[in-house]
């Protein structure tokens, strides 16, 4: 089978070597063309344009940053005409109503759509064990869980188009709520003078550990926050979508309007493509 992936970032390209690794045809596109300019050299084409690429794959995987990016690159005129008889699988994270809206207009072109936003980072993908989430019908799912696979063991259909995207946000705002209350925190704990490690090994014995409190803790202590699996840029992005959609059906999100701020100045002070657990600095500004 022949795939086009739309979108080589962080998490789209070793996404694109996973599927060339499992025997598939691959084709790539993105709009910064230099950061695909080696995959050649791995037997992935690189398309010049969305159109090329979707002429070259028979399902087109998206990995696009958001949903205007989806717009200009999979549903721009030329690259829309492509879409009869393909399949669009959705896999990075926007909001159920976009993704309802991308459905209707992909099906309008004649082409198929589901969606399957995963959770986890660039080492869950090179081992194959992201979380993916589908949204779609039961034949979809049956017809793509063979190619899902590639990316994680047990991928799970959640229910229509719209299902998983808005599961996917739910679990990115734990990831901002987590990082925030983390860092305040350890913040805390520095600040009084107390010794990190007492702190953390009286918090990994408690109901009140997360793993992503151990993750990000070296990142924390050393105010690390290159090479990120998952950037600030792209948290702030889902904590917006999050609050849009929660508004929708009647949540109080004042918690997470407490976060948002932060995330915000994380952004305005130059960090906004390093690692998202640069909100530390908003929340303890180092000395």
């Amino acid at each position: 089978m022949n795939i086009a992936v739309m979108g080589v970032g962080l998490m789209g390209r070793p996404m694109a070597e996973r599927l060339k690794a499992t025997g598939r045809m691959v084709t790539v596109y993105n709009r910064t063309a230099d950061k695909v300019a080696d995959l050649p050299k791995a037997g992935i084409a690189v398309a010049a344009s969305p159109a090329e690429a979707l002429r070259a794959g028979d399902c087109v995987v998206v990995m696009l940053a958001d949903a205007q990016a989806i717009r200009e690159v999979l549903l721009a005129p030329a690259a829309r005409q492509e879409l009869r008889g393909r399949t669009v699988i959705q896999m990075g994270t926007i909001g159920p109503r976009e993704s309802q809206e991308f459905q209707r207009v992909v099906q309008a072109a004649g082409g198929d759509y589901l969606e399957a936003p995963v959770l986890g980072s660039i080492t869950e993908v090179k081992e194959q064990r992201l979380l993916v989430m589908v949204g779609g019908t039961a034949a979809q799912f049956e017809q793509w869980a063979g190619l899902l696979k590639a990316f994680g063991p047990e991928p799970r259909l959640i229910g229509s188009v719209g299902s998983a995207a808005a599961l996917k946000l739910a679990l990115n705002q734990l990831i901002a709520a987590e990082i925030a209350a983390f860092s305040l925190s350890l913040g805390l704990v520095q600040r009084e003078g107390i010794a990190v490690e007492t702190f953390m090994d009286i918090l990994r014995q408690s109901a009140l550990f997360a793993p992503a409190f151990e993750k990000k803790l070296p990142r924390l202590l050393q105010r690390a926050y290159t090479d990120p699996n998952f950037s600030a840029r792209h948290l702030l992005k889902d904590v917006d979508l999050f609050l849009k959609e929660a508004a929708t059906v009647g949540l109080n999100v004042s918690s997470l309007e407490g976060v948002r701020p932060l995330l915000g100045k994380t952004v305005e002070q130059g960090l906004a493509d390093v690692d998202y657990s640069a909100l530390f600095e908003a929340v303890n500004p180092g000395k």
